[in-house]
């Protein structure tokens, strides 16, 4: 009995131990918000029906405290969508200056038929593409 009470303790202690050497480098997330799309690029503008294509697009963002968070990614009708990129800001010290990241959506079209996509730039901008799908 007063061997597994020593281990329970000394398991606890080393517990204690890991927790108190945790480096914690996340910084809390402050706001989402979107960020517009500089460009887009599409590998090829015709592929096969059921294939997977990724899609890159790329953003600027003001500072290292800032990064991609996601997309929206709407279906308006059947061959026709709408992509808007959001940022992430946090709250931790970081470089104050811009950088481009790259982001990406994989396309893999259930049917056949000219897919155009619109990608947010700001305001009412969008870039159009197109894909078809064969």
């Amino acid at each position: 009995m007063k061997t597994i009470l020593n281990l329970g303790f000394s398991a606890l202690l080393f517990g204690l131990f890991l927790t108190s050497c945790n480096d914690d480098d996340y910084e809390t997330v402050e706001s989402i918000g979107k960020i517009k799309i500089d460009s887009v690029k599409i590998v090829n503008d015709t592929m096969n029906v059921f294939a997977i294509q990724s899609i890159k697009t790329y953003s600027t963002y003001p500072s290292h405290c800032q990064g991609f968070y996601g997309y929206d990614y709407i279906y308006n009708n059947n061959l026709e969508r709408t992509v808007t990129a959001y940022r992430y800001v946090t709250n931790g010290p970081c470089k104050q200056e811009s950088y481009t990241g790259a982001s990406q959506i994989n396309f893999n079209p259930q049917r056949k038929g000219t897919y155009t996509f619109k990608f947010w730039n700001g305001g009412n901008n969008w870039i159009t593409k197109t894909i078809v799908v064969e």
